[in-house]
């Protein structure tokens, strides 16, 4: 199989000693047609991946804010079967940068049941999708799921979190491929303060195991931070931070801030 886009990302900001920069945003959010311009924006200001938020109404793993846009982008009427039209047409103009999906599992299973069994992982395929992070699935019940993507040349990412025991990073490090999202908190999204210390200390214990990327996600809300994070880890994501700046912004604002706010954290992981 030949590599896919992810691969590639990484191993061109690896020759050039620079980290990833991976913004998150919540599909459909905050107006239901403004991603695809939105994505764009992001690439602009410097975004080298994009996680794109599924909608869901019951998200466990994300915090009131996430939750909120989800809700929102709900209501504008978003699901999955157009968060992958949005994903189609950014590929129209944009052939390079990794797109990855982060949801759960319910939006999936109920994709197939109906649309066909394998739909979701065969119309993600088509519409240039690079990666799939489903939070709750559990490692040790995805090697299917996972070979099924790999065979149409996506990866399956993978969240690890302060409390995840060497096993858990080890039945990961079997399945998981493109690379590994650390959660560097623990809760939900958008908690509390960080301790960089301890992802530090947490990311030689990982990297023992996982040999793919490892990026570092939940609580990073500035420049700052970024830059910090980014001097050991292969990757920053950032979404909660992201998501509050367009709250209650007008459509022409939306991707403005975006660009603003990613160019300057971009800039401090490059200085």
């Amino acid at each position: 199989m030949s590599t896919n886009r992810i691969t590639t990302t990484f191993d061109k900001l690896r020759q050039e000693g620079r980290k990833a920069l991976i913004p998150y945003i919540t599909a459909g959010y905050p107006f239901a047609a403004i991603t695809p311009s939105l994505m764009h924006g992001m690439v602009e200001a410097g975004a080298d991946v994009i996680e794109l938020g599924v909608p869901f109404s019951d998200p466990m793993a994300d915090g009131p804010v996430i939750q909120k846009a989800g809700d929102r982008a709900i209501a504008n009427g978003v699901n999955l079967k157009m968060v992958l039209s949005h994903v189609a047409e950014f590929r129209q103009k944009n052939q390079t940068t990794p797109v990855v999906l982060m949801g759960y599992a319910n939006p999936v299973e109920r994709y197939d049941q109906l649309h066909g069994a394998d739909a979701f992982v065969n119309d993600a395929a088509q519409s240039g999708v690079d990666g799939i992070l489903i939070v709750d699935y559990p490692p040790e019940e995805c090697t299917e799921f996972a070979a099924k993507l790999r065979a149409r040349g996506m990866d399956l990412i993978f969240l690890l979190a302060p409390t995840s025991t060497d096993e858990r990073i080890q039945q990961v490090a079997k399945v998981a491929s493109g690379y590994v999202y650390y959660v560097s908190l623990k809760g939900v999204t958008g908690s509390g303060a960080l301790d960089t210390s301890a992802v530090e200390a947490m990311l030689p214990k990982i990297r023992k195991h996982v040999h793919i990327p490892v990026g570092v996600g939940f609580g990073i809300r500035d420049a700052q931070t970024a830059q910090t994070l980014s001097r050991f880890s292969d990757a920053i994501i950032i979404g909660s931070k992201i998501i509050q700046l367009l709250e209650d912004q007008p459509h022409e604002k939306v991707i403005p801030l975006t660009i603003d706010f990613l160019r300057g954290v971009r800039k401090a992981m490059d200085a």
